[in-house]
């Protein structure tokens, strides 16, 4: 069999003419387009992850928020119910004081109101023991008490201490009017004038009186002289322990002065009434 070269040779140049335009224009743009396609996909698949781990850390981001917030809500929660309590306990024990200050008030005022009761009752009980007294005294007296109680007056008169005299006369001289010498019954003309000669012996000088009887006493003498009394009668006594008595029903008042005796004569006590002028 003869080999036509020439046929060959034009095969062979056909072959690679063949293989040079494939590979010019068929194989290079497949290549190009299949690197391109593997540059777009892992572009895409870059794109992707990146995507992916921006997601994962915003996820992160998220799930650390949610859970700062959640222990934050937890913590505000648990701040706000021990302030709700705390809050509540405090409104309670508020109450409770407020309770216990309204029934403590209360029962003060019912304590008063039946301190006051009694003291009425106490005080109205003593105004009749001694309004019965009086009157019982009032009926009892006679002008032979009252003279012997004349007597009596002139003895303590006479043996009146100095700081109960001296008032009284500093009263006897500062008066313009005659001192007024004041009895239940009108004292004869002699008895007058023992009393006379008593009161100017007492204070050392010629002191003017002025006599009168007095339906409202009981019994006694009195000596009045700018706005001061020297007196022994039986009211002043009744007065004087009446006073007392009062002075015990009612416990702010300050404790009233021992008197000396039951026939001693004495300033009318407190000493705001020796100051008040006395009516002739």
């Amino acid at each position: 069999m003869l080999i036509d070269w020439f046929t060959v040779g034009a095969q062979v140049l056909n072959f690679v003419v063949l293989v040079w335009l494939m590979k010019r224009f068929l194989y290079q743009p497949v290549l190009d387009a299949i690197a391109a396609r593997e540059k777009r996909i892992a572009d895409q698949i870059a794109a992707a992850t990146a995507k992916e781990t921006l997601a994962a850390t915003e996820r992160k981001t998220f799930e650390d928020k949610n859970k700062a917030f959640d222990e934050q809500r937890a913590e505000l929660l648990g701040k706000a119910t021990a302030d709700a309590k705390a809050e509540g306990q405090r409104l309670a024990e508020q109450a409770q004081k407020a309770a216990e200050a309204l029934a403590a008030q209360r029962l003060q005022s019912l304590a008063t109101q039946a301190a006051h009761l009694q003291q009425s009752i106490a005080g109205r009980a003593a105004h009749e023991v001694f309004a019965v007294a009086r009157k019982t005294l009032a009926d009892l007296a006679d002008a032979t008490m009252e003279e012997h109680m004349v007597k009596v007056f002139m003895q303590r008169l006479s043996a009146l201490p100095p700081d109960a005299m001296d008032p009284f006369g500093a009263a006897l001289k500062q008066a313009t009017d005659p001192a007024l010498v004041r009895s239940r019954f009108e004292l004869p003309a002699d008895q007058q004038a023992a009393i006379q000669n008593a009161i100017n012996v007492s204070f050392s000088a010629d002191v003017p009186l002025r006599f009168e009887t007095a339906t409202d006493a009981v019994c006694g003498i009195e000596l009045l002289a700018g706005g001061q009394k020297l007196a022994w009668t039986i009211d002043e006594y009744l007065r004087d322990f009446e006073h007392d008595v009062a002075a015990l029903l009612v416990p702010a008042a300050k404790p009233v002065a021992a008197q000396e005796g039951p026939d001693a004569i004495s300033a009318e006590d407190p000493p705001a009434r020796r100051t008040q002028p006395v009516a002739a």
